[in-house]
């Protein structure tokens, strides 16, 4: 099941609400970049709450609810206002369009109040910047006190910081519905490799490989748990073949070495690259370390704070492999905790990201945002750790977006076995 096959009530409902030619239309094919609601400079175009199920990068898959004007007049204007407040029912996020040449007013303020009753997070925008440039700096926010975002629907100026507002408005608890789910039928089996060494926590398993255990139940099929020694033997006895492999990213070479080509292969950092942020635009990230140089700076990006071990895979490992990559030196700065990544990343080639397992989704979606609003390609430990290692495309063999991604950056599998090869010859 792709993204865009994600069932409606799975999705992130976006509904945007204002007085009739406040340019909620307009938005929407501005935010989605693309032709998907009737725009006209008659009021009272949109006469009925119109969803559109869509795949909104870097968000994912989302619901964007186009409404009736608040303002709308007669006997029929009042219906369709009472169903465009009704929308707050099933509204994860809502979008308040202001147009500034008419201001705030009652209509604003009871959509805020409704709102806010029902707990539904309100995102003020301000449209029509183009026509009235002096609103950038009215305090907007002071008057309703909901965050605001001055945009221009015609000329896109703002939308990129009109969806990292977005994100940080988003439900904390918005995510995407699973993590294998969607690549597995009931029955299937899946095989998890995970590695019990000194990086292991003693008497228990990591939070990813928790999860992944509990997704792979949740959806009715068998997880077999095995170390990366025992994996060929586990293959070997099993009377069915296992529909998905999913190793540790420090088990890569060994795990892909005794997998039949057969079958899907990943990790569990490249299945939370997905579940937590934005798989297709980490996967571009890997892209980055053929164009670094010595001297370069890389930003390690720790989700948490935590004691480094001897060989510590962010601090130690990474740093040692992306020097044998470029053949020289490299400056790391490490930045761990916090709420967003720092303020100077124009100063970075490359940020390396952990897996996020401590990060809600709408937090590491805005960490990759930055990095985008920056300039800075962004990976995670396990994608980059796969490219390094030469199986990067074989790790996403269940993601056809994400193999499209290294099709246009053309990366071709023959680079990675390049890379693979100058990485054995220093080990």
């Amino acid at each position: 099941m792709s993204l865009n096959a994600t069932p409606r009530g799975q999705r992130l409902h976006i509904a945007l609400f204002g007085r009739r030619n406040a340019g909620k239309s307009s938005l929407i094919n501005a935010i989605t970049n693309q032709e998907v609601a009737i725009v006209s400079g008659i009021p009272g175009t949109t006469t009925d709450p119109v969803a559109k199920a869509m795949e909104l990068l870097p968000l994912g898959p989302v619901m964007i609810i186009d409404t009736a004007g608040l303002d709308d007049t007669g006997e029929l204007g009042a219906l369709r206002v009472q169903k465009t407040l009704e929308v707050l029912n099933k509204t994860d996020l809502a979008l308040l369009v202001v147009d500034p040449g008419r201001g705030i007013g009652e209509y604003e303020r009871d959509v805020v109040n409704r709102a806010r009753e029902q707990k539904v997070p309100v995102l003020g925008v301000i449209n029509k910047i183009d026509l009235y440039p002096e609103a950038v700096n009215r305090p907007w926010q002071q008057e309703l006190d909901v965050p605001f975002v001055a945009v221009s629907a015609l000329t896109r100026r703002g939308i990129n910081e009109l969806k990292m507002a977005v994100v940080k408005a988003a439900p904390r608890d918005w995510a995407l519905p699973t993590i294998v789910g969607d690549l597995i039928e009931p029955g299937d089996l899946v095989v998890l490799v995970i590695p019990i060494d000194k990086a292991a926590p003693r008497g228990r398993l990591i939070l990813p490989q928790q999860q992944v255990i509990r997704d792979v139940l949740e959806n009715d099929a068998v997880a077999v748990m095995v170390k990366e020694r025992e994996l060929k033997y586990a293959l070997a006895s099993m009377a069915v073949k296992p529909k998905l492999v999913v190793t540790d990213a420090s088990a890569y070479l060994k795990a892909v070495a005794d997998t039949p080509p057969d079958v899907l292969f990943t990790s569990f950092s490249i299945l939370f690259a997905r579940y937590k942020g934005d798989l297709p635009t980490l996967v571009a990230g890997a892209r980055a370390v053929k164009d670094l140089k010595p001297g370069d700076k890389i930003l390690i990006a720790e989700a948490c704070t935590h004691h480094p071990i001897q060989d510590d895979i962010g601090r130690v490992k990474i740093p040692r492999w992306l020097r044998q990559a470029v053949g020289g030196e490299l400056v790391f700065d490490v930045a761990s905790g916090g709420s967003t990544l720092p303020e100077n990343l124009r100063d970075y080639k490359l940020i390396v990201h952990c897996g996020a397992c401590m990060l809600n989704r709408r937090e590491m979606l805005y960490r990759i945002m930055q990095a985008q609003e920056a300039g800075v390609p962004i990976v995670n430990y396990g994608v980059l750790m796969a490219h390094i290692h030469g199986v990067l495309k074989r790790a996403l063999s269940p993601f056809p977006q994400a193999l499209a991604v290294l099709e246009e950056e053309q990366v071709e599998f023959e680079d990675e076995l390049a890379l693979l090869s100058r990485y054995r010859e220093h080990r």
